[in-house]
């Protein structure tokens, strides 16, 4: 007679070998993508470099902006500082699907899919893991920019907040962009997407005017827009109040609170999550 803990060993022994194999195919297609981006490091600068011009030049015009002018007293250079580092993260994320692109472009997709893979969601796995460390480092380099200039730097349960908050903005850009990578016919079309969609979004949001400087439908755009629910509690976490119970932005629809935006930012994330999953599916099977 087989005794139960022999039972369940000899049940759990292949979930086990499972997950032990879609770790090691994971980690092998993000090694291949962090080669690539050795190979090719302007990935890594461009997207560095345009946020800081932003964050330099902005907080320079508007360096000698009268007291008291934006809530709280903040300064202008504190105030840009937490909506540029949103906008490192956004579009280090909306461009994760120009890889997978280029892979079904080039034919590697089509290798892998015939490939012995435990799991196909590897693919989708390893784009996430690149992406997401990709966008922190180029946010952390926003940060330590904004630091040296003299616009602060949150404090640990700040920087948490920080932390948390670009996850979810990650997590769920990355999402679309890389259901805009399976669904559109070419790179020509997903890079144009892209292009359209990046400054336009940035605008109609408070990364660079609170919402009492916008006329009424703009700001109607601006407190609807995702990227205003990860720059709000981000600038919360700079000026140093933590409350997330408190109200974080007056919207023309009512007071958010910072729980109100991260929740939005999850909902945002897992919605956008399932959405694209009977797509993956389809195209990965």
């Amino acid at each position: 007679m087989t005794s139960p803990s022999l039972s369940v060993n000899s049940d759990t022994a292949p979930e086990r070998g499972a997950v032990s194999e879609l770790v090691q195919e994971t980690t092998a297609l993000t090694k291949r993508l962090f080669l690539q981006l050795a190979r090719r490091p302007s990935t890594l600068v461009a997207g560095i470099l345009q946020p800081l011009i932003w964050l330099i030049l902005f907080g320079a015009l508007f360096a000698n902006a009268p007291d008291g002018m934006l809530p709280g007293g903040m300064s202008y250079g504190r105030f840009l500082g937490a909506g540029v580092i949103v906008f490192t993260a956004f579009s280090g994320a909306l461009n994760a699907g120009l890889p997978v692109m280029f892979d079904r472009e080039f034919g590697f997709l089509n290798r892998l899919l015939v490939a012995p893979l435990r799991s196909r969601s590897s693919i989708v796995l390893a784009s996430v893991l690149y992406i997401t460390v990709l966008s922190l480092l180029q946010s952390l380099a926003i940060m330590i920019t904004a630091a040296l200039l003299g616009y602060g730097w949150p404090g640990g349960a700040g920087l948490l907040l920080v932390v948390t908050t670009l996850l979810l903005l990650v997590f769920a850009v990355t999402a679309l962009s890389l259901g805009m990578a399976f669904a559109l016919p070419g790179h020509i079309e997903l890079i144009a997407v892209i292009f359209v969609a990046n400054l336009p979004l940035l605008f109609a949001s408070t990364a660079l005017a609170p919402l009492s400087f916008m006329p009424a439908w703009l700001g109607w755009l601006a407190a609807l827009n995702p990227l205003t629910f990860a720059i709000e509690p981000i600038r919360a976490a700079y000026s140093g109040s933590l409350d997330l119970s408190a109200v974080l932005l007056e919207a023309p629809y009512g007071d958010v609170t910072g729980f109100a935006c991260l929740l939005v930012l999850l909902v945002l994330t897992v919605g956008l999550f399932l959405l694209i999953r009977p797509l993956l599916n389809r195209k990965l099977s």
